[in-house]
């Protein structure tokens, strides 16, 4: 789907939408709790659904509502099939839950997941006691569990996201674990999965992250759960304030663990103005320069930024480029080619993007089908020289499915 953006003052306030990183932890809770979990403010990403189809397959039964979902546990597997689409999270944790099975399940995906890296799952899982093969480090993935707990080293430089799915699926091996992780990058992401784990009654001994203490046999306790705002969807949507207008965004919490709250200090550091009061931001636009900036550990905020950067003055440089390789799409590569498109030079050095602020043309943008790259182009187009046309906008649905109407709502003029 071809879609266009014009040139437009941004002024609305919007409630922030869900997390998708935490309403998939919250699911997989959901399945391994005995009794019901009620969801409150749930996502229905691409992602989430997909989440919720595994769950259901892994012997959940699920019930949907308008702004809810209800999940009564209990893991007995009915297929020995699992689609993750072209969810990296779902991926890579569900291969660890899966493995709490006798049988043998393999798991699969479409699109941009058939090209991302799951080689990191083999041998923590062998020594964990699972059978476990990749096909030459992608999908499929072939498992046959059960996983028995032990001792198993992770390498974290590719992802956290295998290391969520081992700290939701131990606490139900047989024996106590003890996992020894090297090269980790994202720990916030780490903090929110042991929120959630907690909130379930799991408990997880951190040392320093390098470390983790898993007691076997413990419970799951079902609850009633609410799934807060979505950092990374919102870090958008606050760009968009801070290049041109005001917005207020609700449902916000600002002491969340998510990574991409960082993404206020970086606004007020390129020259927006802030208020944050309880769970609602406000951000107001204001005369925006360069900044640098690490987003290691938060490498999702990098389309976001570049939007913004692009219409800095001057030359704005974030480092953590290695992280974008394995995304949906080679997002270095494909923010310095498509955003070449609007007269925005970016260039690559080592592990830094470097982004020259000037004037942002009309032009063309094809997503790539990365959700991140239709929501940055959009975002870039609120003070182009004119319109933007993004092919592939649909694929928003992937974490943000109202992106465009919200965008509207604030403000924002786009149209198909």
């Amino acid at each position: 789907m071809k879609r266009n953006v014009c040139p437009s003052v941004i002024n609305g306030e919007i409630r922030a939408p869900s997390s998708k990183s935490m309403m998939q932890r919250t699911i997989v809770a959901g399945l391994l709790a005995e009794g019901v979990t009620g969801i409150e403010n749930p996502s229905f990403c691409d992602d989430a659904l997909a989440a919720l189809r595994i769950s259901e397959q892994l012997g959940a039964d699920v019930q949907l509502g308008k702004d809810w979902v209800r999940i009564t546990g209990g893991f007995s597997p009915r297929a020995d099939v699992l689609d993750c689409g072209e969810s990296g999270l779902g991926i890579r944790m569900f291969s660890a839950v899966a493995s709490l099975h006798h049988s043998q399940i393999f798991l699969t995906g479409t699109g941009s997941l058939e090209s991302r890296p799951v080689n990191m799952i083999e041998q923590p899982l062998k020594d964990l006691g699972v059978g476990c093969e990749t096909t030459n480090g992608l999908v499929p993935i072939r498992v046959k569990g059960p996983i028995k707990g032990g001792k198993a080293e992770v390498d974290g430089a590719t992802s956290s996201q295998f290391l969520t799915g081992l700290l939701m699926s131990l606490p139900f091996a047989a024996n106590d674990s003890e996992l020894l992780v090297k090269n980790l990058n994202s720990k916030p992401y780490i903090d929110l999965t042991i929120k959630v784990l907690k909130d379930f009654g799991i408990e997880i001994e951190n040392r320093d992250y390098h470390h983790f203490i898993i007691k076997g046999n413990q419970q799951y306790k079902a609850r009633n759960y609410e799934i807060e705002g979505d950092w990374s969807g919102t870090a958008f949507l606050l760009t968009a304030g801070a290049l041109n207008g005001k917005i207020r965004i609700t449902g916000i919490q600002p002491d969340s663990p998510q990574a991409d709250k960082k993404v206020l200090s970086v606004l007020e550091m390129a020259g927006a103005k802030i208020v944050v009061e309880g769970e609602t931001v406000e951000v107001c636009s204001g005369d925006l320069n360069s900044f640098q900036f690490d987003a290691t550990d938060c490498p999702d905020l990098f389309p976001p930024l570049v939007a913004l950067a692009a219409h800095c003055e001057g030359v704005t440089v974030i480092s953590g480029a290695h992280r974008l390789k394995s995304k949906e799409s080679n997002r270095a590569l494909v923010l310095q080619k498509e955003f070449s498109n609007l007269n925005v030079q970016i260039e690559l050095k080592k592990d830094q993007m470097i982004i020259h602020g000037g004037p942002v043309n009309a032009g063309s943008i094809h997503s790539n089908n990365d959700h991140r790259i239709a929501m940055a182009a959009a975002i870039a187009g609120i003070k182009a020289k004119g319109n933007i046309e993004i092919t592939g906008s649909e694929c928003v649905s992937k974490s943000y499915p109202n992106f465009f109407e919200d965008y509207i709502k604030i403000g924002g003029v786009a149209y198909e």
